[in-house]
């Protein structure tokens, strides 16, 4: 074997021809739903099931967003994702001088359970399952679900969904952070100890490499950031009193899929095998289920240009195969107008039709694992392995995740492969079709997705309506206790569903909140 001189995005040396298998691939390639799970965590994988095809979506108002969702479904989707506006994210009510202007724009406005109600509408929530990427204000969202199920009659055991509920990476990557790393850690195993009792098909947590790639990391280094955080959850929920085999099983992961489309398939069958290892081997779990690595993809939204959009069908379709070669359990693939608006009911189902040829007329689902045993596939997934392990025992010996984190190495790292990739692209040792070659199309007018500015204005009416229909010494009251909650240490997510049903919004909860915890604010 011969080097082509070509790296991956990750700096390994690709060969120019792989003429023989990796020396240990025998013993590591295994079987499909066994241990370590290179070739996938259940046995009949594609074959048995489809991927959940979920298209992530949300937009202005709770009724407009909960109109896409029917539309989606009406169209074959077959679970929500939920995209929330920033005001939302970062625990404002719509009518905070903070949230000016960003109401309903990046996702959809949630004040109040009135707007849960309205997103909620007419999706049976014990047949859909429901994903929520929400963070610092999940607590206050799940609560919210909790409460319309209650109202209306679902049993919480029935509910199915996760909810982001990352906070690790918010600090290192994204930024939608409210309080400290320590309380927001408690919020997070608060959430996984309450769905481990009350609602055992939710997923607490889905632990994101996707922003943390997002950001700029290499495929390496998305692979050890995530699974780096996922061990410091392990061990606070532990340490919280819960056994690793009654919540294990219930974690998912969050990856992106770029266009490197050998080096991501290897990135996913590492990223399986190395958890396997470490839940076992390292965290004492004794039951196969806690071992298995079950992660939704989204393509990646980084990789899309407004030069050109229409190139961004295929980026998205290699993105999607390599999803599915990899063994994805679930799957968002972009819009090609994403680069430039929220995306419109036409790309939302170009995207959406996407994932229902490459699962109907590509054949890829068909047998379990077509790439098992490719040898530049096995070498990849051995070499992306061996670099995220040696990239985690660095951050052991800073002392974990989190002090990784607080001290900046983590954000350090991922800036600096962010800062070589645009070196690459303007050297152009990278090529972007359409952006630094290839250019000469010129632009093409593509229509986009407007929010309607009156959105805004009819969001800040309802909330001040909401609140004048409510009963002040109730909610004071369910304030008041959560904030006593809070300074102590029992679990939130009761309180917080009391405050909830007794008309308190997620500014007043956030701000009960704040005022216990404090407000991080980040050194970089």
């Amino acid at each position: 074997m011969t080097n082509s001189g070509y790296q991956t995005t990750s700096n390994i040396e690709i060969h120019d021809c792989y003429d023989q298998p990796p020396r240990n691939a025998e013993d590591e390639i295994g079987y499909p739903g066994l241990f370590p799970f290179t070739r996938g965590i259940y046995p009949t994988m594609y074959r048995g099931r489809l991927w959940s095809m979920r298209q992530y979506a949300g937009f202005g108002s709770a009724a407009a967003s909960n109109a896409r969702y029917r539309y989606l479904m009406g169209q074959g989707q077959s679970a929500l994702s939920v995209a929330f506006d920033l005001p939302t994210q970062m625990g404002y009510d719509s009518d905070h001088p903070l949230a000016r202007g960003e109401v309903g724009k990046a996702g959809v406005a949630i004040d109040s359970l009135a707007d849960m109600r309205a997103l909620l509408a007419n999706i049976p929530l014990d047949q859909v399952s429901v994903s929520m990427t929400i963070n610092s204000t999940a607590a206050i969202l799940l609560a919210m679900v909790v409460a319309v199920a209650d109202e209306t009659g679902i049993p919480r055991q029935q509910l199915r969904g996760t909810v982001q509920n990352d906070m690790l990476k918010e600090y290192a990557a994204r930024g939608t952070y409210i309080f400290p790393p320590r309380p927001s850690m408690r919020l997070v195993t608060d959430i996984i100890a309450f769905t481990n009792r009350e609602m055992p098909k939710w997923n607490p947590i889905s632990i994101s490499g996707y922003h943390i790639r997002e950001a700029g990391a290499t495929a390496v280094q998305e692979i050890a950031f995530t699974l780096a955080n996922a061990l410091a959850y392990v061990e606070a929920a532990c340490q919280a009193g819960l056994s690793i085999d009654n919540f294990a099983p219930s974690l998912s992961f969050f990856f992106a899929c770029h266009n490197e489309f050998i080096e991501e398939i290897a990135k996913f069958r590492a990223a399986r095998r190395l958890w396997a290892r470490l839940v076992r081997d390292r965290m004492g779990a004794k039951d196969p289920r806690s071992w298995q690595l079950r992660f939704h993809t989204q393509t990646g939204g980084s990789t899309l240009t407004a030069q050109q959009p229409n190139n961004n069908i295929v980026r998205v379709t290699l993105q999607a195969l390599a999803a599915v070669l990899g063994g994805t359990q679930s799957l968002h693939t972009n819009s090609r107008d994403e680069a430039l608006s929220l995306p419109t009911e036409q790309s939302a189902t170009i995207a959406l039709r996407t994932q229902q040829i490459v699962a109907h007329e590509s054949g890829v689902a068909n047998t379990v694992d077509p790439v098992a045993g490719s040898y530049v596939i096995e070498a990849l997934t051995d070499e992306l392995e061996a670099r995220a392990i040696r990239l985690m025992d660095d951050i052991d010996r800073g002392g974990g995740a989190i002090a990784a984190i607080e001290s900046g190495t983590i954000q350090s790292q991922i800036e600096e492969a962010a800062f070589r990739w645009q070196q690459d692209v303007e050297s152009q040792r990278r090529i972007v079709v359409g952006v630094n070659a290839y250019d000469t199309e010129p632009p093409a007018q593509t229509p986009i997705q407007v929010i309607d500015p009156a959105e805004e204005e009819r969001q800040i009416q309802a909330i001040c309506a909401f609140r004048k229909r409510r009963d002040p010494p109730a909610i004071s009251q369910a304030l008041a206790e959560l904030r006593a909650r809070a300074a102590g240490t029992e679990n939130l997510m009761s309180p917080i569903i009391v405050a909830i049903k007794a008309g308190a919004t997620l500014g007043e909860i956030s701000d009960s909140l704040r005022a216990v915890f404090g407000v991080y604010h980040s050194n970089s």
